[in-house]
């Protein structure tokens, strides 16, 4: 038998320790929320960043082909929906980090854009959408006569 002298600050959690734990052991997985009639929804990712010629726009959908992606420009809104695929059956996940289920996102655009000439890519699971900005009217210069 071993004595072992007895520290009562090493046993106990501090807040910032016990908050960690708490969003660990969530039963709410990031990136995954739950849609009105209960099913699964997902939040894909999304970068947007614009060039001089064209506002682009890359969505991370893995698994999917183009035909299960539905991308409408209405206006200034721009909406790309689809549904990952969810877990398989019958088996015990010992991680599951991956969000499934259907998935909406709805972004305005500040940029006046050309939508009928936007043009979308997929790449290893990387949806990548090019749609080019509206040109600028340009300032037109009016010369002053003299009678």
């Amino acid at each position: 038998m071993s004595i072992s002298r007895w520290e009562p600050f090493r046993d106990l959690m501090t807040l910032r320790e016990a908050m960690d734990r708490l969003f660990e052991e969530s039963f709410v997985r990031p990136g995954q929320r739950w849609g009105v009639s209960g099913e699964s929804r997902c939040e894909v990712p999304v970068d947007a960043y614009v060039t001089e010629e064209d506002l682009v726009i890359t969505v991370a959908v893995p698994g999917l082909t183009p035909e299960e992606v539905n991308i409408t420009i209405e206006g200034d809104t721009l909406t790309i929906k689809g549904e990952l695929k969810g877990p398989l059956d019958n088996v015990n996940y010992l991680v599951q980090e991956r969000g499934y289920g259907a998935f909406s996102r709805t972004l305005r655009l500040n940029i006046p854009v050309q939508a009928d000439k936007a043009e979308a890519n997929f790449d290893k699971g990387v949806l990548t959408l090019t749609i080019p900005k509206q040109e600028e009217i340009k300032p037109k210069t009016i010369t002053v006569k003299t009678k």
